[in-house]
């Protein structure tokens, strides 16, 4: 089965950096667009940033555009989320997802499109 696993997160002063990593097992990963997802204490989930299995298309919320900067290896079946500049805002746990089918004609935002999802890793930024 399609599994999802986040590494990464942790505590990080305002200004600072981390990168998420999420290692992918149980397809065939290039073929599937891949998203980052956060959620807040007492927040819904929402959308920080895809990317497609064409690996140059690439979609992020505006809340996060020019900060952060997700990519993908094929080869390690991984994809990464690196987040600079955090601010305290960013604090959230933040997951993993792939979408349900392959070969997808465009990167697409809402969590229900997403069919498979990580653990989630905290991320807590510091003011």
């Amino acid at each position: 089965q399609v599994q999802l696993v986040e590494s990464g997160g942790g505590l990080v002063q305002a200004g600072g950096s981390l990168r998420l990593s999420c290692a992918a097992s149980g397809r065939t990963f290039s073929n599937y667009d891949m998203g980052w997802f956060r959620q807040a204490p007492g927040k819904e989930r929402e959308f920080v940033a895809a990317i497609s299995w064409i690996v140059s298309n690439t979609d992020y919320a505006d809340s996060v555009k020019g900060r952060f900067t997700i990519s993908r290896d094929n080869a390690k079946n991984t994809v990464y989320l690196q987040m600079n500049s955090l601010k305290p805002e960013d604090t959230a746990v933040y997951y993993c997802a792939s979408r349900r089918g392959p070969y997808t004609a465009w990167i697409l935002t809402g969590p229900s499109e997403y069919g498979y999802w990580g653990q989630g890793t905290q991320v807590t930024v510091s003011s």
